[in-house]
């Protein structure tokens, strides 16, 4: 078997696969999440938290990764920096600690903050949230993550797929060997390592066990597993989607084969009636649902309640509004005037729209 770490392996193009349903019997999917569950709760207490990641902006240095809805914007369009304002993203911030969602990794495409803004940015998030972040930024250099290791517990790596036949095609630029250089540099600063999985690009369920070695090689702490969005206009345009079943085998193996790890499955709105099932093979978190556009909303009391089903308690709320002296949080936050009435602006904006 050819080493995962630097994906060598010969190039080909991956068919385009017309679905991802469930490659099991339903006898055999009905056990695998059976024994996954059981690993789950002799590991991990009956919860089961919405993991928010907040993004800075929306740029790409690369925009040529197949799957992403930057691959279909010009070169120079995608290059151009789109960030958002810091009030913006620390108004969020505020949100997620206060309706107890979990923070997710901060993110906002390769080379869109320089080390420095990105630093400053970092401290005033730990301020409000007052614990360290997990960040996504693309491969960061050793002596970057020394000065991010304040504000920082861990980092992510997007992996993607651990094909390497698909990684070639569907990442042409975006190799794994500088992913696996910060997994090293982050084992010496005692950082925590994550890695990101999207189901449905050209792999097959017997790529697992690339999986497993990966994980075992870099001792990788977390897991983010997406299904593919067909954007229009990508390579993937038209593709059906995974399905939830096929999507949670790979949770119940990976669960089965690492008891410890920490997997977070992303799941879209129009998918949350099947929720429970990613929670039954064992994922200890769900994140890529729109929650402040859909909070109180139908689909997110569907959430809710496949939390429930799923014999998990809920961490926080997508159905109700905390009482808070909002203006009493912002007040108390350890910055200047003119960013702390930004943020207030921001964040009764945000409030607002999620009440209405």
């Amino acid at each position: 078997m050819q080493s995962t770490a630097t994906f060598q392996g010969q190039q080909s193009t991956p068919a385009l696969a017309s679905a991802y349903e469930n490659p099991l019997p339903v006898n055999e999917f009905n056990k695998i999440l059976y024994d996954a569950n059981q690993v789950f709760v002799r590991n991990h207490p009956p919860t089961a938290a919405f993991e928010r990641a907040i993004f800075f902006g929306w740029h790409c240095a690369i925009n040529d990764c197949k799957f992403c809805y930057m691959s279909t914007q010009p070169k120079e369009a995608s290059g151009k920096l789109a960030l958002r304002s810091t009030s913006s993203i620390l108004a969020e911030v505020i949100i997620t600690k206060e309706l107890g969602w979990q923070s997710g990794f901060f993110s906002g495409g390769i080379n869109a903050k320089n080390p420095k803004q990105f630093r400053e940015l970092l401290s005033y998030v730990t301020a409000i949230t007052n614990e360290k972040v997990w960040v996504n930024i693309g491969p960061i250099a050793r002596r970057h993550l020394e000065l991010y290791a304040p504000y920082v517990c861990g980092v992510v790596g997007s992996i993607e797929t651990v094909n390497p036949a698909v990684h070639d095609f569907v990442c042409p630029s975006k190799p794994a060997s500088p992913y696996v250089k910060m997994f090293s540099a982050a084992d010496t600063l005692g950082l925590k390592k994550a890695m990101t999985l999207i189901l449905g690009i050209g792999e097959t369920i017997d790529d697992f066990l690339l999986l497993e070695k990966f994980i075992h090689e870099h001792r990788i702490d977390k897991l983010h597993i997406y299904n593919l969005i067909p954007h229009d206009g990508t390579y993937f345009e038209g593709a059906q989607p995974p399905s939830v079943e096929y999507q949670a085998v790979w949770i119940a193996k990976t669960r089965i084969a690492f008891p410890s790890l920490d997997i977070q499955a992303g799941i879209w709105e129009d998918k949350t009636e099947d929720m429970h099932l990613l929670l039954l093979a064992g994922a200890n978190s769900i994140s890529k649902f729109p929650a402040l556009r859909k909070f109180g909303s139908s689909a997110a009391h569907e959430f809710e309640a496949e939390v429930q089903r799923a014999g998990r308690m809920m961490q926080g709320s997508l159905t109700t509004m905390p009482k808070r002296d909002w203006n009493a949080i912002v007040d108390a936050l350890p910055f200047d005037t003119p960013l702390k009435e930004g943020i207030r602006e921001k964040l009764h904006t945000y409030i607002k729209t999620m009440q209405e």
